[in-house]
């Protein structure tokens, strides 16, 4: 995302006001506020409160509607209330909860919490939502995965998200009901209805079950504003309104609560593709969520700690630990917290928050442990309860349970009379846990409070101490302080991490975070590597160290350790094809010429998924086009005999030419600035120098001889450098393509194409395969691979409709700008942050994956106007990778035409070249042209006719 989605959050008050220093986040992209203390207004009460509150903030003079219909995106996250059921993380509100790193997931941090996790689907939903759908209502305390590309999102007033899940879940949630024939159109809305209802209803019915994911119109905003309001009684008070119970049972066809009004907002559902969900919301929850996604894939490796987990349920993170579990030590979570070596863990405990202590602590089943900072001082609240304590209930009551048994029981092992309580009309607002100064003392209270009635220092502790509730501590807690904690902790992982990393998903997490992180906490590098390892884990390992040297500023042993990253990629990308020794022979007769032709190519998205080595190591999606230019290939390559052993090249366009006669000339395809650097490396690869021949000769003359006589190659250059068509890479696959026709090597065109990439490693200019497959290959196509060092696309042919119909033809406009930029330098550093993993560049080249199956679709289906829209996507998306590919010579020149043009973006890397612009219609086309004709940034500047080609590399003989 580009950072316009406003998020808007509701939090616990203490979270609240220190929310931005906690977690470093951007005040001017997150609003944080909490609902009246001492009010309960529910989720649309809850939402009109945020809305009224961050327009207040936020409006700059603007009335409300005018602030709704700015057009700006806002993400509405409720994370407050009193988190009864995960007293762990009441405090830090559930929002914050800490997340271990996913053992099969790349680019994760080990500080990564629910937050964390919960923003990039929603920010891709509201990316996807049209025009005038503004605003999404989302829970906290969920984690959501969508697994498959997102649909179109139609345009309602209302837009719900829901999966098919079963009568038995359906029953405890809101249910949407649809009929069969109109399955997207919500009938009504249910609450938690009965499995025999939900039988009765799939007759004739569809059913999703809600998920917490709306998206309002502001239309409908300002509708839920307006009924919250008025339970407020008028006069800009807001009431106590539920969004689900209230505002979507009265929406539908067929609603069941009567609202004339909000029966008029169009409603659309839709099941969320691929949708995976996990509660946050309870003690037990934490755990069956967190070990089912670390289940999604079965591999046995373990976060940290490898020796000490001896079962999956087993969590420690942020924490030292010393002491040894066993197998009998299950649903077990340890975070920011100090377990020494006299702890005794049993099974479903969860401890959080403990200092370092030398305390001799047995934890009986069910037992957790929480321990909170409160003040500024050294002052922590002993918070001991137990697995499944709801903390609801007065205190006398026999159903209130305090550590697994009723409140009334544990007090009278201890000599505590309830009544005697301040707050014991509710288990929550009990003042029961003690204030200690000191973990000897906190220990103490412990031991008291658990399982040794009788431990008079312990009783003596309690007793004297000053006490608050539940809800106290969290008004109270010192979150600063409790997230330095949490940092000092994570330091110790990372340390155990780095002894231990070989048995860890170490090179899996967010490299670049993670080098911080070390300098931050002065943690040592990782021990040398083991040459055994795999490629792909000596490559991180080089580029990680890479970074710890920048950031510690020793610029030269990070040059060399990112030197010897490079060198590694290219190591594994050339293996193959460097095994794969070449005899050529000449195969034409003396007086023919091959001539080999290529189209360029227009990316119109996924451009960067096809790129080393993502593409390694998740696979690569692009849509591309394969285009003549005013009517002509116009990249091409001749190649003939020469009578004597030496090789002649030239270039048209340029003017150039080189004789090579000795091996040493023909290695020399690095040098920079040299004009013939791709014909030198492709004549490489074609077996004229020995490190690819099948055959040893010692002399370039020798090989030559054998070969059947020199080589006098022709290129021909129509397009400038910098273009942003593919120009280097076509280019190389045309010389190779008219090298394997003249030398009898039997490629075919991926053949070719396998080649150019290898060719480009060996230029060191790096890059991915969709450019020469996008020439190489003809038409419109969805070019697809999959993870490994194979990178052979597998092409999928679209249909070419909205690109050759008269009525929409002349809408694809190209247009040269006169500015270059070459992609080199650009390349290297977006790699870079892909050999760290870098989590938010991971995340766009994800949504570029899906992004080019969504242009593949619409391009199927023929939809004109959807395409072009996609096509304005892929721009921001490519400009969220390099903020340079749209420089401001070319704003000014896309402003001027923004109106005109369904989208519009500079191929390739970006930054200059030619312009790609899909117009709305052939008048805006007409206008477009006019504009931009009037409008030149240089002398060079121009409109270039462009059509689809429909052969792609041709090679023929004279």
């Amino acid at each position: 995302m580009n950072g316009e989605t406003e998020k808007l959050l509701s939090l616990p008050p203490n979270l609240a006001g220190c929310f931005h220093e906690v977690t470093g986040l951007s005040r001017d992209e997150w609003f944080c506020t909490h609902d009246p203390v001492g009010k309960k207004l529910g989720s649309g009460g809850g939402s009109a409160w945020l809305l009224r509150r961050a327009h207040e903030a936020r409006g700059n003079g603007k009335s409300f509607d005018e602030w709704l219909a700015a057009g700006t995106k806002r993400i509405l996250l409720h994370a407050g209330g009193q988190s009864r059921r995960l007293p762990a993380y009441a405090p830090s509100g559930k929002i914050l909860t800490p997340v271990p790193v996913f053992r099969w997931e790349r680019g994760q941090r080990l500080s990564q919490n629910l937050l964390d996790l919960q923003i990039p689907l929603y920010e891709r939903l509201m990316d996807a939502a049209p025009a005038g759908l503004n605003t999404m209502i989302v829970c906290g305390d969920v984690y959501i995965r969508a697994t498959k590309p997102l649909q179109r999102v139609p345009a309602a007033d209302v837009v719900c998200y829901g999966l098919w899940l079963g009568a038995e879940t359906a029953k405890n949630h809101g249910v949407f009901i649809s009929k069969r024939e109109t399955p997207a159109v919500l009938e009504k809305m249910l609450q938690k209805p009965s499995v025999q209802t939900l039988g009765k209803l799939m007759r004739d019915h569809y059913y999703l079950t809600d998920i917490g994911v709306w998206i309002l119109s502001d239309r409908a905003v300002k509708l839920l504003v307006k009924r919250a309001e008025e339970r407020g009684g008028g006069n800009g008070e807001i009431g106590n309104y539920d969004l689900y119970s209230e505002f979507g049972c009265a929406l539908g066809t067929e609603p069941t609560l009567c609202d004339d009004e909000l029966a008029q907002l169009t409603v659309a559902i839709l099941p969320l593709p691929g949708g995976e969900f996990y509660h946050f919301g309870t003690s037990h929850e934490i755990l069956s969520s967190t070990l089912a996604i670390q289940n999604l894939v079965n591999d046995q490796r373990e976060i940290m700690h490898h020796s000490l987990k001896p079962h999956p349920s087993i969590f420690f993170q942020n924490a030292e630990v010393e002491l040894k579990t066993t197998e009998q030590n299950r649903n077990v979570w340890v975070e920011n917290s100090f377990v020494g070596k006299n702890w005794r863990l049993a099974h479903e405990n969860i401890v959080t928050g403990v200092p370092r202590n030398d305390w001799a602590l047995a934890l009986e089943p069910g037992d957790c442990v929480d321990i909170v900072p409160v003040g500024n001082g050294g002052d922590f609240a002993v918070r001991p309860y137990g697995y499944d304590d709801k903390f609801r209930g007065a205190l006398a009551d026999a159903g209130t349970l305090f550590l697994g048994i009723p409140f009334a029981e544990w007090a009278a092992t201890r000599g505590i009379v309830p009544a005697e309580i301040d707050g014991n009309a509710d288990l929550q607002s009990a003042r029961i846990f003690p204030i200690c100064g000191n973990a000897e003392d906190a220990g103490a209270a412990l031991r008291f409070m658990l399982h040794e009635p009788n431990f008079e220092r312990g009783a003596k502790i309690w007793r004297e101490s000053r006490k608050f509730s539940a809800d106290e501590i969290s008004d109270n807690a010192s979150l600063v302080r409790l997230t330095q904690q949490r940092a000092a902790m994570r330091a110790g992982n990372w340390s155990a991490l780095a002894a231990n990393y070989e048995h860890s998903v170490f090179y899996q997490t967010d490299l670049s975070h993670a080098a911080r992180e070390f300098a931050q906490f002065g943690v040592p590098a990782p021990a040398e590597i083991a040459p055994d390892a795999p490629l792909l884990t000596r490559i991180h390992d080089s580029m990680f160290r890479s970074e710890l040297a920048r950031l510690g500023g020793n610029a030269e042993k990070a040059a060399a350790a990112g030197t010897l990253a490079f060198d590694l990629l290219r190591d594994g990308l050339t293996a193959d094809i460097a095994a794969q020794r070449q005899l050529p022979r000449i195969s034409v007769l003396r007086d023919q010429i091959v001539w080999a032709r290529s189209p360029v190519r227009i990316d119109i998205a996924g451009g960067w998924t096809d790129t080393p080595p993502y593409c390694l190591m998740e696979g690569g999606n692009v849509v591309n086009l394969a285009i003549e230019l005013n009517g002509q290939p116009p990249l091409q390559a001749y190649v003939k005999p020469c009578k004597e052993p030496k090789i002649i090249l030239r270039s048209i366009d340029i003017g150039a030419s080189e004789i090579i006669e000795s091996y040493d000339a023909l290695r020399d395809f690095r040098r920079v600035g040299s004009p013939f650097s791709i014909p030198k490396a492709a004549l490489a690869l074609a077996g004229f120098l020995p490190e690819f021949s099948a055959e040893e000769f010692p002399t370039l003359e020798r090989r030559l001889s054998a070969f059947g006589g020199g080589i006098e190659l022709t290129l021909l250059s129509a397009v400038p450098a910098g273009s942003g068509l593919g120009t280097s890479s076509v280019l190389a696959g045309t010389v190779l393509g008219a090298l394997n026709d003249f030398c009898g090597l039997n490629w075919t065109k991926n053949d070719v194409g396998r080649r150019v990439l290898v060719l480009e490693q060996l230029l060191t200019t790096g890059g991915g395969w969709q450019d020469q497959f996008g020439g190489i290959l003809q038409g419109v196509k969805l070019l697809t691979t999959e993870r490994g060092f194979d990178q052979s696309p597998t092409v999928r042919y679209l249909p070419n409709e909205i690109f050759t119909k008269p009525e929409f033809a002349g809408c694809h406009l190209l247009y040269y700008t006169g500015i270059t930029r070459t992609a080199k330098t650009i390349l290297a550093e977006i790699v870079r942050r892909m050999f760290l993993n870098h989590r938010d560049e991971l995340a766009v080249l994800r949504a570029m994956k899906d992004h080019a199956l969504q242009m593949s679709e619409a391009i199927q289906r023929a939809d004109f106007t959807a395409a072009g829209t996609l096509v304005r996507k892929s721009w921001t998306q490519n400009q969220a990778i390099d903020i340079g590919t749209n420089p401001p010579e070319v704003q000014r020149l896309t402003a001027l035409i923004d109106d005109l043009a369904l989208g519009c973006k500079l191929p390739g890397a970006g930054g200059g070249g030619f312009l790609y612009i899909v117009a709305k219609d052939p008048e805006a086309s007409a206008r477009i042209k006019k504009v931009l004709g009037e409008a030149r940034p240089n002398t060079g500047a121009r409109f270039v006719d462009m059509t689809l080609s429909g052969n792609g590399l041709q090679v023929s003989r004279s």
